[in-house]
């Protein structure tokens, strides 16, 4: 069986198997998958579902995003504004109308520097009026 392109995850998956100290066929068993298979993503030889990458990320106890963008199914600057509005959403010192008032601001911020309208980096934006949404 030929190894598939899937990047380096499954010597990524592999290690962070080895750090939290768990065999294969326990992770199999945290992760819901089969041993077997859970070898053979180990190894280059399947591309596992978001799913699957899902429950192995949630075993591991790591960002599934991470594993993600190892996959190649999520971009790397995608994982980071993902994992952005995510810190945001899981802060328990502010309320939910904060939380959505500061979603906003970011999401502002990422368009007037072009974070959402090509894969060339930041575009420079006409900031002579440009400020916050307002709330």
């Amino acid at each position: 069986m030929a190894s598939l392109n899937v990047g380096n995850l499954g010597e990524y998956l592999r290690e962070q198997r080895r750090t939290a100290q768990l065999s294969l066929r326990q992770l199999a068993d945290a992760a819901g998958v089969s041993n077997p298979y859970l070898s053979q993503i180990e190894r280059g030889l399947r591309k596992p579902s978001a799913e699957v990458l899902q429950q192995v990320a949630k075993a591991l106890r790591i960002s599934a995003e991470t594993l993600y963008v190892r996959a190649g199914i999520l971009d790397e600057r995608e994982r980071d504004e993902l994992e952005t509005r995510a810190v945001i959403l899981a802060d328990p010192s502010i309320n939910e109308r904060q939380k959505q008032v500061l979603l906003q601001i970011y999401e502002s911020f990422r368009k007037e520097n072009g974070a959402d309208t090509d894969d060339d980096g930041p575009r420079t934006a006409d900031t002579s009026d440009a400020g916050p949404p307002s709330v």
